[in-house]
């Protein structure tokens, strides 16, 4: 057996893990834990977040389809037949932007919403987005490509996707930083480092998004345009209209899911492509390769590490007895790495013809920007590599604080003949 990294520790007899998630040498570097997790005890209680975890790929593609299991839990109990705290004050503009998201809710509400949005997303018609992705990633590196190097975040990752959703909804490109500012504040809810301070900035960042939408809603009604937000307000289901909370949330959760995990999945695939040795002219060489880097990429360095599921009844999974209203969390880029399904799976390998990533989820809420994602991936990596030959890390990247989430603090690059 591999030895385990001194800042882990598991109890094998009653499958306990010992593990600060702030640590930075887990966190720079989560791929090797999750190889020995997977060596060791891939499915485990996590003490220090007092919750079972999976890593096992096939266990964690069952759970993620498995209707035993969902996203919401109070639509069949109260918050006192489970025991749960009442709602917090300081977080009541959070709760209530989240409180119509796609990614919280079950069928029938979550059906209904995601019919209404999901066509703007189909593959179909998110490749006619190519060329206005290609041209903005050939403008952006315009900017900065006789300078002979950039920081990759702040100049390229950081605009293309945020870009891309704004105008896909409706919002002008100008307000792209600001987007980005309320971003990050409100997905630091989901964060494992999240302090009192973190919460305060969420609510306030979703107060300021909500108020915003709205006086979009408002304007679009007014002056309906051939955008997203237009569709989903004069779009009806069975006879029925989105309503205007619903409307908030609807277009939130779009801004931030079609950008956040795209910016980090853009320098984590650059990085991993670099580290990798392999020449970018072989990986990009053709529409085929590029698909294949791009998946491996996923697989290897997914931007999104875990989702979490309610258990809706009592049910029993390898051993584990859960009863109904208990959470437990999937841990998507460890099952990416499990030795069952991807041989050598810590290798960066883009000829691989094994099991499809995870990274995008599964069952109904597989992430529905997942064709944005892919896209603006396969359009931009070999515009980069393409325009900048002889591409290099300039300075050692650093990962950032914010697991869950996988993604580097910045990314300096260099490059020349």
């Amino acid at each position: 057996m591999t030895a385990l990294p001194d800042f882990l520790r598991i109890d094998l007899k009653v499958r306990r893990v010992f593990l600060d998630g702030r640590n930075p040498a887990f966190y720079s570097n989560p791929n090797r834990v999750y190889a020995a997790l997977h060596e060791h005890c891939p499915t485990f209680y996590w003490a220090e977040q007092k919750q079972w975890f999976f890593t096992g790929y096939d266990h964690v593609n069952a759970l993620l389809r498995d209707r035993r299991f969902g996203r919401q839990i109070l639509h069949i109990a109260s918050r006192q037949e489970l025991g749960l705290p009442e709602p917090e004050l300081h977080l009541k503009n959070f709760d209530l932007a989240e409180r119509h998201s796609l990614l919280e809710l079950e069928p029938p509400e979550h059906t209904r919403l995601r019919t209404l949005v999901n066509r703007a997303f189909v593959s179909r018609h998110i490749e006619k987005l190519r060329p206005e992705i290609a041209d903005l990633a050939e403008r952006l590196i315009d900017g900065f490509e006789k300078e002979g190097k950039t920081e990759l975040l702040s100049s390229f990752a950081d605009i293309i996707p945020v870009t891309m959703i704004a105008r896909m909804i409706g919002i002008p490109d100008e307000m792209g930083p600001q987007l980005l500012k309320w971003s990050h504040a409100y997905v630091g809810m989901y964060m494992f480092k999240r302090s009192r301070e973190d919460e305060y900035a969420a609510d306030r960042a979703a107060k300021e998004f909500a108020d915003y939408v709205r006086r979009l809603i408002a304007e679009r009604r007014r002056q309906p345009r051939e955008d997203l937000l237009t569709h989903m307000i004069h779009t009806e289901h069975k006879g029925q209209y989105l309503t205007d909370d619903e409307l908030v949330s609807t277009t939130i959760v779009l801004l931030n899911a079609g950008h956040e995990a795209t910016v980090h999945q853009i320098g984590n695939s650059v990085r991993v492509i670099l580290e990798s040795g392999l020449p970018a002219t072989d990986l990009f060489r053709d529409e085929a390769a590029t698909e294949r880097t791009v998946e491996e990429t996923l697989r290897i360095c997914a931007p999104v590490h875990i989702f979490q599921r309610w258990a809706l009844e009592d049910v029993e999974i390898d051993g584990v007895t859960f009863k109904r209203g208990d959470k437990v969390s999937l841990i998507l880029a460890a099952a990416n790495l499990d030795p069952a399904k991807f041989p050598n799976p810590l290798a960066f390998k883009p000829d691989r013809q094994e099991a499809p990533n995870l990274s995008f989820g599964a069952g109904i809420h597989f992430c529905i920007g997942a064709p944005l994602a892919r896209l603006e991936l396969n359009t931009v990596l070999p515009i980069l590599f393409r325009r900048l030959p002889g591409l290099n890390i300039a300075k050692p990247p650093s990962v950032k604080d914010v697991y869950h989430f996988h993604g580097l603090e910045r990314l300096d690059l260099s490059w020349g003949r």
